[in-house]
Order: structure tokens, then C-alpha cells, then sequence
């Protein structure tokens, strides 16, 4: 498998001008090699393969990254990558824009020179994507983990029904959602929990505080689980109490739109033109403004990662992609709704991996 990636770079090497590819990105080096140490280097070349660490991971690395040669660098001073990278005659390296520092950069540059390349012996050519279009098309193997991921999510959302108690602050609730994760399979949080009550509804993106939860309600609680790496990200929104006509208006018309959504996302179509889907339900009852952000991301070895299903998204959504579909209607001072699901993009339309109720009456 390791193999056909590190074949995969090494087809993109001339389309990207460059004689290699400097790995700094975690989610892209474990992708390509199977280390999972948080401090490494890859390098990859037409005819080499490297991974860079230091000693506390050597052992680790040569039990993950069998398909790579090792290099040791220095702890604290991983310029001293640049003797690796100095000692393979390279004119042009690529390197991740968005993952290295400006700091990284300036060292790696200084370690080159210190390494004897005098100043445009090497090209450093930054690059805003280099292994993230690779990752979206997920394999079988990374499907299965991702449903692994979804179910034990899916089984803790379901459980809010019962755990939600009036008084219970949302903090607790929280808390006891990441236990029941943790203890049915979860080896991490994708992402730390959202629960927001009441007004803090209309918060989006609302870290849980110690607000009580209490009867008129409504209720979001977005969560999700990783399985040998892998995430999930799954929200539904809850009424504790019997709800009033204007919760559901907005439930329904939320729900409308995501359903309008999974029923016309499918390979082919834009990042843009799947977002339309929901926010052209929305705007057509009224909301359009109150829904601010996108209809969905990719997910995968990270939580938030390519595709975008969003307005600015011109791109065509690959079939084998996995992606949330979460439209979301968000009233200040009153609160919010937003539902979501993660699917799997098939050339005819989308394969769902969460499969949590929608009843939102506790």
C-alpha cells in the first residue's frame, strides 16, 4: 500500500517541476509511510524514499516505515534534515506551504547552506497542496476504519436521549459522551466535543461551559470518534421539552435542505454546486442568511480536509471521497440547528456512514 503512494508523489514530481518532495505535514506522513511518531521528516525522490527522526522515535520508525530509509537528525534542530536533503543532488524540492513555518523555513534554508549548497544550488518551491488530493479518494481499508469511527459515534449521540437530565450542565454532558466513546472503542476525540444549549446554540462552533440545560431548549451536540487514525464528525440537534412552532420551522427547513443535499451530492459535481443544494432550500425559506458557513469538508486521517463542499469550491468532488453534509441555521439570541451526516461519494450519489436517528424530542 505505502508503495503505491510513494509511486503516486513520484508521478506528480515533473508536474510540480521539482527532483523531490519534503514531507512536513503529520497527516501526509502517516498517510505515506505508517509512522505515527509526532516528530519526522519524509523525503521522497524519483529513486528514494527517506523518513527523518530523531532517537526516541527510531525504534518506532523502523517498525511502521519499512518502505523508507532511516536518517537520524538532532532533537530540537530538524534543519539538520537539510544534510539528508544537501546529499541527493536535487535542483527543485517541493515543500507544504501550509505545514511548514516560516521559522522551519528559514532553518531548513540555513541548514542547506550550512551543508555546503551554496545560495540557488536547490530551488525550494512551496506548494499550497501536494498529498491532500491523493488522500481524498479513500480505500476500503480506510473506509472500514471510518465506519468503525461513525458507529461508535452513532452509538453515543443516540445515547443524549437518555444522559440529558435538566440542570445538567453542558460541560457534563460532554463529558459523559467522550467517556462512553473512549470506552467503546474510541482511542481519541476527533475533535473536542460540542455541546450548546439554549441561545449558546447559535454559536457554532460553542465550546461546552457550565450553563444548565433546561426545559425550551434546543440542543447541538456535534462529536466524533477516531479509530487507528482515522475520524467521524456527526451533530444532531435536540429539543429538551416539547418543542414550540418556531423550533420546528427551523428544524424542518434545516433538515429539508440536508436532505436535499444527500440526495443530489455524487462525483462529478463542484464543491460549489453541492453547497447550493442546502443553502438554495434555505435561502428559499427565508434563512439564507443565518446559514454562514459551508455545507461540508472531507474527512479522513484529519477532520477537517479536502474535499470542500463550499461556495468557493470550483472542483469536481471525486467518487471515493468522504464528506460531511451539515447544513446549519443559527438565530442570535435564540439559538440553532444543524444536522449532520458523513457519507462516502459514489459516481450515483453518496453512501451514508452515519446512521443516528433525527428524532430531536427528548
Amino acid at each position: 500500500m505505502y508503495q503505491e503512494r510513494i509511486e503516486a508523489v513520484r508521478q506528480l514530481l515533473p508536474q510540480w517541476k521539482v527532483d523531490g518532495l519534503l514531507v512536513t505535514s503529520p497527516a501526509n506522513r502517516r498517510w505515506l509511510s505508517g509512522f505515527t511518531g509526532t516528530t519526522g521528516d519524509l523525503l521522497i525522490t524519483a529513486g528514494e524514499a527517506w523518513l527523518a527522526t530523531d532517537f526516541r522515535y527510531w525504534e518506532q520508525a523502523q517498525q511502521q516505515a519499512p518502505d523508507f530509509r532511516l536518517y537520524q537528525h538532532i532533537r530540537g534542530q530538524k534543519q539538520t534534515t537539510a544534510a539528508l536533503i544537501a546529499g541527493q543532488g536535487l535542483a527543485a524540492l517541493a515543500v507544504e506551504s501550509s505545514q511548514l513555518t516560516l521559522k522551519a523555513f528559514t532553518a531548513l534554508q540555513k541548514g542547506l547552506a550550512e551543508a555546503g549548497l551554496a545560495e540557488g544550488e536547490i530551488c525550494l518551491r512551496p506548494l499550497d497542496e501536494t498529498v491532500e488530493p491523493l488522500r481524498q479518494v479513500k480505500s476500503a481499508a480506510e473506509l472500514d476504519k471510518m465506519q468503525a469511527a461513525a458507529a461508535i459515534t452513532d452509538m453515543a449521540m443516540a445515547a443524549v436521549p437518555r444522559l440529558v437530565k435538566p440542570g445538567m450542565s453542558e460541560v457534563a454532558l460532554a463529558w459523559e459522551l467522550e467517556k462512553l466513546m473512549r470506552e467503546n472503542g474510541a482511542e481519541a476525540l476527533a475533535f473536542p466535543i460540542i455541546v450548546a444549549g439554549g441561545p449558546n446554540a447559535a454559536l457554532a462552533h460553542h465550546r461546552p461551559g457550565p450553563r444548565p440545560l433546561q426545559a425550551g431548549d434546543a440542543i447541538v451536540v456535534d462529536m466524533g470518534a477516531a479509530v487507528d487514525g482515522y475520524m467521524s464528525d456527526l451533530t444532531r440537534t435536540f429539543h429538551l421539552g416539547e418543542p414550540d412552532e418556531k423550533f420546528r420551522q427551523i428544524y424542518s427547513l434545516t433538515l429539508a435542505a440536508q436532505e436535499a443535499a444527500l440526495a443530489g451530492i455524487k462525483a462529478g459535481l463542484t464543491g460549489k454546486a453541492c453547497d447550493a443544494l442546502a443553502r438554495d432550500v434555505i435561502a428559499a425559506g427565508g434563512q439564507g442568511d443565518a446559514f454562514g458557513h459551508s455545507l461540508g469538508h472531507g474527512v479522513g486521517l484529519e477532520v477537517h480536509e479536502g474535499p470542500g463542499l463550499n461556495s468557493q469550491n470550483e472542483k469536481e468532488i471525486p467518487a471515493g471521497a468522504v464528506v460531511t453534509v451539515e447544513p446549519g441555521i443559527y438565530l442570535s439570541g435564540w439559538g440553532g440547528v444543524r444536522i449532520e451526516d458523513l457519507v462516502v461519494v459514489t459516481e450515483t450519489g453518496v453512501e451514508r456512514l452515519s446512521h443516528c436517528p433525527k428524532e430531536p424530542v427528548i
